[in-house]
């Protein structure tokens, strides 16, 4: 079978560089600030304070990173972020497509009043003391259910599930009920598979929720340090050594400070390394999910 050669008009052409143009121009935009970053996190800190760094280092050191590792909590903090997160992005997608499910079927009476509950809770909420008490009074003070009980159902994914389960052809779970299955085999066999696109950026999105998140550490489980993760570990140290600069008497970015190795940087060189080490996680994760944001895009495009 012969292809004809696409003939491409002027318009066309002067589309296309105008396009790439302003994608190339956007993705350097985006890009920058984290090569910039980099840059400085492997540059001497002493010289990074005179600025001027833009995508490569003046002076290769890694200083910055042996302050880092050289915290001899960062590693079992590690640990601890790492099975959070993994927790949390199972539970929640669990709960949260399970319950969206029940809410999208219409037989289900009081699917409604639930669903304009949660929506609620999207913009009203009792606050932070009443949360606090609330997890003193469960017991859950100092113990690692707290970072993910918490967390099971998310009322903006719940929308989101149920909004694209809606979309899925009712022949579908109507045949499997003639075969003789049940909600829960149709939940777990039909519409989980079908909804992986959407379940897997919801995924990303509660791990880099999760992976970022210290303030529940510091709130809930601050008493107990084997269950410190690691974005609060970082917090204190870049946290110590912004004081120690600004208590030498001078611009906290400038001052010289110490690590446990007895590495000295300042905090600007440090506060980029950090930012790094906390990045790369996330950023090892999404090449792999990449590929579900544009089925995401496209699936449920075939209606019945």
């Amino acid at each position: 079978m012969c292809v004809k050669n696409k003939k491409w008009k002027p318009g066309n052409i002067i589309f296309t560089i105008i396009n790439t143009g302003i994608l190339i121009f956007l993705c350097i935009i985006m890009i920058y600030p984290l090569l910039n970053t980099l840059a400085i996190s492997l540059n001497d800190g002493a010289d990074a304070v005179k600025g001027g760094i833009t995508i490569w280092p003046r002076i290769f050191s890694l200083k910055n990173y042996d302050i880092v590792f050289h915290m001899y909590t960062i590693y079992d903090a590690f640990f601890i972020s790492v099975t959070k997160t993994i927790v949390i992005v199972i539970t929640n997608i669990f709960f949260t497509s399970m319950l969206a499910y029940a809410l999208s079927r219409n037989e289900f009476t009081l699917r409604k009043p639930i669903t304009l509950i949660f929506v609620l809770t999207m913009y009203f909420n009792a606050g932070l003391i009443p949360n606090y008490l609330l997890i003193k009074d469960l017991n859950m003070l100092n113990t690692f259910m707290v970072y993910w009980i918490p967390n099971i159902i998310s009322a903006f994914n719940l929308i989101v599930i149920r909004t694209y389960i809606k979309t899925i052809p009712e022949s579908l779970p109507e045949s499997a009920k003639i075969d003789g299955a049940g909600h829960f085999r149709i939940w777990w066999r039909i519409i989980m598979p079908l909804c992986k696109p959407t379940l897997a950026v919801i995924a990303l999105f509660v791990a880099v929720g999760s992976w970022n998140s210290w303030m529940d550490t510091l709130l809930y489980n601050s008493g107990n340090q084997k269950l410190s993760t690691l974005q609060y570990e970082l917090q204190k140290l870049l946290a110590s050594a912004m004081n120690a600069g600004t208590n030498q008497g001078g611009m906290a970015g400038a001052q010289a400070v110490a690590g446990q190795g007895g590495t000295v940087t300042t905090p600007l060189a440090l506060r980029a390394a950090i930012t790094i080490v906390a990045s790369v996680p996330i950023l090892c994760v999404y090449p792999f999910l990449q590929r579900y944001f544009v089925s995401g895009l496209t699936v449920g495009g075939v209606k019945e």
